[in-house]
């Protein structure tokens, strides 16, 4: 479970100050899809940095499945982070010069999983992703669709409770960026991980089973849909 209680980010100081989110708070179940929706400079990405403890927040508390980040030494929270967590950016940030396989194994190193069960662990993964004919291939070669479900293999590899996607559709066109939502709808089925989704894909954030609407760093409205 993700508890968000009265977190507010602030940056500068005094008259510099700008007040990213103001007195944010929400509760998400273990197991959700959840869309953060807003204009842009609304705050979905700042909020997303601070409930993954990318960034601290200014004021309030962050706790996901009991620990505290604000109560938490930074190493901590980044061994957190690489163990129950997983990212998927537009941007994609992978390895051009690496081959499918070894993109995808670097999580694994990261969390420690024992050399032994890595390369099953990879290949499982690849073929979640339908790319298991793609192993071999550097990532350089593949075409747009193909890295951004790379990206998306390398974030589930080792079977992270919570995934975070920060519009993970940007730059695909309409049809590949369907194929990666359903790929991603899939995976919250299949892995039963909370999928948190920034977007401001109205679309998108409707197919969701929470919508957490931001506007100005507040919250306007979330919306709920069944017994959530």
């Amino acid at each position: 479970m993700i508890e968000v209680q009265s977190v507010s980010k602030s940056y500068g100081k005094k008259s510099n100050q700008f007040h990213a989110l103001k007195n944010i708070s929400f509760t998400i179940p273990d197991g959700s899809i959840v869309a953060i929706v807003g204009k842009s400079g609304s705050g979905k990405s700042t909020l997303m940095h601070v409930m993954s403890g990318l960034e601290p927040a200014s004021e309030g508390t962050v706790t996901i499945n009991g620990k505290v980040f604000e109560n938490m030494k930074a190493k901590d929270i980044d061994v957190f982070r690489a163990t129950e967590m997983s990212f998927i950016f537009q941007s994609f940030f992978i390895e051009p010069n690496q081959t499918s396989f070894q993109n995808v194994m670097l999580p694994l190193e990261i969390a420690m999983i024992p050399r032994n069960k890595r390369a099953e662990y990879v290949n499982a993964a690849l073929e979640a992703v339908e790319l298991s004919d793609k192993s071999d291939v550097k990532a350089a070669n593949l075409s747009g669709g193909q890295k951004q479900r790379l990206a998306i293999a390398r974030a589930i590899v080792h079977k992270p409770k919570l995934i975070f996607a920060d519009e993970p559709t940007g730059n695909l066109d309409s049809a590949t960026g369907e194929h990666i939502i359903e790929l991603l709808f899939n995976l919250n089925k299949t892995l039963g991980s909370t999928l948190v989704i920034v977007t401001h894909d109205r679309e998108l954030a409707a197919r969701c089973q929470v919508q957490i609407k931001l506007k100005d760093g507040a919250i306007d409205e979330i919306v709920k849909k069944g017994n959530l």
